[in-house]
């Protein structure tokens, strides 16, 4: 007899942070889904695996709240305050403070494996969600009336739409055809944790070198998240170093505002690149989070922007279905793409830009930039203005986004 068929509403190629928030946010709102996730369950989230810390604005905590996972990230979250921003030994400076704006956090620094960890536990725990994993697809057919996928061990899905939620090398992208607009920077980001004596006070730090950005990020007690940005070839270099070399160099960039530092976990250093993919949809396919875009870390949106495409789908789905209409019908997905294209092509561009004006050391520039950066911090509704957007309030916001239920 052959193997039963499961069939959902929506099947989620990709089980990381983006996927199983997507899949979590859906069954919470009564969407039967399926999510196909290539690592055992026991590898994600697994401690030590990943040294990167993850900004998390504000409105993106309101849909990692909807999906359920906050409250076990909340203890190794740490609240941002204040952001200050400098352009290398400049006294000019640029200041955010979260009191010029309400009573709440500008955002919350997590390290990665806790978000994916909790995404993880709540998707286990959502009915209506299945999670296949460990799992890989051996056939995806994107029919007129629905999605039929066969996975390599011969257990079969039939959906009306597929997500493509896995990663920069979508597989679910390429096998729809979709092309992608890249561009690699020449340089590399060295992520680890850092240990201090002294409080850091829920300040942010982004400081802006000539080899590029390096920023100090508040974690849960007295720890900072670093993401430290070199030409490859030094990166590799300082990352390879022993324990001692590489906290002397780092402490030489941190400065002693902190006391005395130490280093928690493993460090690892990722190539940067900025891609694009032409479109966020194909019949009965789209694409979010790393699967669509990915972007320069400068800003600390990559996560967010992600988020933003699971409020954004997760309500043009859930709205489908309360009218009687098909979840993959061209018009559902193309309410999705007018969303969220205009968004992710202005976040890139800002990202990319600020990389090519502040990765350089030109006189004229330099002088332009700090002096720039001195005249918006004496702006308090330009600050404003940006604070807004960093915490992710700018623009037409899905209700998940505003804290609503779907």
């Amino acid at each position: 007899m052959a193997d039963p068929v499961l069939r959902v509403d929506v099947a989620v190629i990709g089980g990381g942070p983006v996927g199983g928030l997507l899949a979590s946010v859906l069954a919470r709102a009564g969407v039967a889904v399926a999510v196909v996730e290539a690592a055992p369950p026991a590898a994600l989230g697994r401690a030590g695996s990943d040294a990167r810390a993850i900004a998390v604005s504000y409105t993106s905590r309101k849909v990692i709240a909807g999906a359920g996972a906050w409250e076990a990230m909340a203890p190794e979250a740490g609240a941002i305050q204040e952001i200050r921003v400098t352009d290398s030994a400049s006294p000019l400076f640029l200041h955010y403070d979260h009191q010029e704006i309400g009573d709440h956090p500008l955002g919350w620094i997590v390290p990665n494996p806790t978000i994916r960890r909790s995404v993880l536990e709540q998707l286990t725990a959502s009915p209506g969600a299945h999670l296949l994993a460990p799992a890989r697809v051996e056939r995806l057919e994107r029919l007129a009336g629905r999605v039929e996928i066969e996975l390599k061990d011969g257990r079969r899905i039939e959906a009306a739409l597929v997500v493509a939620a896995d990663g920069r090398a979508s597989a679910t992208r390429e096998s729809a055809g979709i092309a992608v607009t890249r561009r690699a920077y020449d340089e590399s980001a060295i992520v680890c944790t850092m240990t201090h004596e002294l409080p850091h006070r829920g300040i942010a730090h982004e400081r802006f070198l000539p080899a590029g950005p390096f920023a100090i990020l508040p974690l849960a007690g007295n720890r900072s998240g670093i993401v430290w940005t070199e030409p490859h070839e030094r990166a590799a270099a300082i990352c390879n170093q022993d324990d001692d070399a590489f906290r002397a160099e780092l402490a030489e960039r941190v400065g002693g505002f902190l006391g005395p530092i130490g280093l928690e976990g493993a460090r690892f250093h990722h190539p940067l690149s900025l891609h694009l993919a032409q479109s966020m949809i194909a019949p009965r396919l789209a694409l979010v989070g790393d699967a669509a875009h990915g972007m320069h870390p400068i800003a600390g949106q990559g996560m967010n922007m992600g988020i933003r495409d699971v409020a954004a789908l997760a309500e043009v789905i859930v709205d489908a279905r309360r009218l009687g209409l098909d979840p993959g019908a061209p018009q559902v997905l193309e309410r999705y793409q007018r969303w969220r294209r205009f968004d992710t092509m202005l976040m890139l561009g800002l990202t990319d830009g600020l990389d090519r004006l502040f990765s350089n050391d030109i006189p004229p520039l330099r002088l332009a930039r700090r002096l720039g950066l001195a005249a918006i911090n004496q702006l308090p509704d330009v600050k404003r203005f940006f604070m807004r957007h960093a915490m992710g309030l700018a623009g037409e916001l899905p209700r998940l986004l505003r804290g609503e239920k779907l």
